[in-house]
This record gives structure tokens, C-alpha cells and sequence, in this order.
């Protein structure tokens, strides 16, 4: 039941590239944490080790709950973080706003800076989310970069780009597949992939 995921475009500009002035940054101010012993080193390792063992299934299980979950559907909107905990999820301290895709409008996500992304819930950005070439164009032409992961956008249907920052993630909400009424909450879940929740593909009608 789970869909395949289609191949992403070759992204060039990411091997083999020096640190950029923010990477520099994050990690001089993460040596004088530890060089002032404000964090120790194994805390940092086992909290980096938390996040890279996260991957999208908490992110679907708040996407399911909210496909069959009116009630929970709006309080994802109003308060991600709030609603998540509802189901045990942490979605940490940072601010996570999610956004609805409708036939009218779909959503991509993007952070034209770097790479600021929610983890917690839908585990490490991919390569290409990270690459200049996203980061740019995404922004700049974001019906053409959909075509090119295999997603065909409507003229009628508006697409509206999130910039997220270090401040403020997002997480999209796709329009629940056609065919998926038999469906339950669990079932659901598997149908939604980490792309589906960038906004970078849809969730496919149902056979």
C-alpha cells in the first residue's frame, strides 16, 4: 500500500562544497559550549543521535489523525506543537505551522537560507532540500521544480511557497487521496511520505 517514491532531480552543487558562513557558525558556537561546559559532549551526541534516528511516521500520524479528525484538523492548524503532544509526539520547542493543501492551493516548503526543517517529526532533510539549486529555485519557479519530482500543478490551483527559519518550521498537510474512504487511521499513515509533507508530491488516488 505504501507508494513509491518518484526519482528527485540531480542536484550538483552539494558535493564537496566548503562550509557556508552559517555551518561556520553553528559549529564555533557549538565548540565554545562545550569549551565553557554550558553542554557536555556526550549530551550533544546523544540529542544528535535522537534526531537522526527520527523519520516521517510521526509526521504522518498527525496528517491521518487530521484526515479523520475534523476537530484535531483545526487545532494542526491553530497549534502544531500543541496538537502533537495529544498523540505523545514531540514536536519540540521551535514553532511548527502546518499548512493546508486544498484544490485550490498547494503548499511547498523551503528554507532559502539553509536547511531548517522539522526533524522531529519527518526526520533528516533530504540532499536535494538542502542544495542551492532548491533553495533558489523553488522559490523563483516553483511550478517548474514541482514537474520536475513528477507533480503536476493545475493553472487554476495557486501554489504558495513557506520560507522556514529558525524560528518558525512547516509541515504540509496533502489532501487526503481519492479511494481512501475504506481506509483507517494506521492505513492511512502509510500512505504519506516525507515528500508528500514538503509539498514536493501528492498523495496519489487510490486504485
Amino acid at each position: 500500500m505504501k507508494q513509491k517514491t518518484p526519482a528527485h532531480p540531480a542536484q550538483s552543487d552539494l558535493e564537496d562544497q566548503p562550509f557556508s558562513y552559517h555551518q561556520t557558525l553553528t559549529e564555533s558556537v557549538v565548540e565554545l559550549l562545550i569549551q565553557k561546559k554550558i553542554i557536555a559532549t556526550d549530551e550533544l551526541h546523544a540529542q544528535l543521535e535522537k534526531i537522526d534516528s527520527k523519520n516521517p511516521a510521526e509526521g504522518a500520524k498527525l496528517i491521518a489523525r487530521a484526515w479523520v479528525d475534523a476537530n484535531f484538523n483545526k487545532r494542526l492548524l491553530k497549534n502544531l506543537n500543541l496538537a502533537a503532544g495529544e498523540l505523545g509526539i514531540d514536536a519540540g520547542h521551535i514553532p511548527i505551522r502546518a499548512v493546508q493543501n486544498t484544490p485550490t492551493l498547494h503548499n511547498i516548503i523551503v528554507c532559502t537560507l539553509c536547511s531548517c526543517y522539522p526533524r522531529l517529526l519527518i526526520g533528516l532533510p533530504p540532499d536535494w532540500y538542502k542544495s542551492r539549486a532548491y533553495r533558489a529555485r523553488a522559490v523563483r519557479e516553483p511550478r517548474t521544480v514541482l514537474k520536475e519530482f513528477g507533480t503536476n500543478i493545475s493553472t487554476g490551483t495557486r501554489i504558495e511557497v513557506h520560507d522556514s527559519t529558525a524560528d518558525l518550521r512547516y509541515i504540509v498537510i496533502p489532501m487526503r487521496p481519492v479511494g481512501s474512504d475504506s481506509l483507517n487511521e494506521e492505513e492511512l499513515a502509510k500512505l504519506i511520505t516525507r515528500d508528500n509533507m514538503i509539498g514536493m508530491t501528492v498523495v496519489k488516488p487510490l486504485k
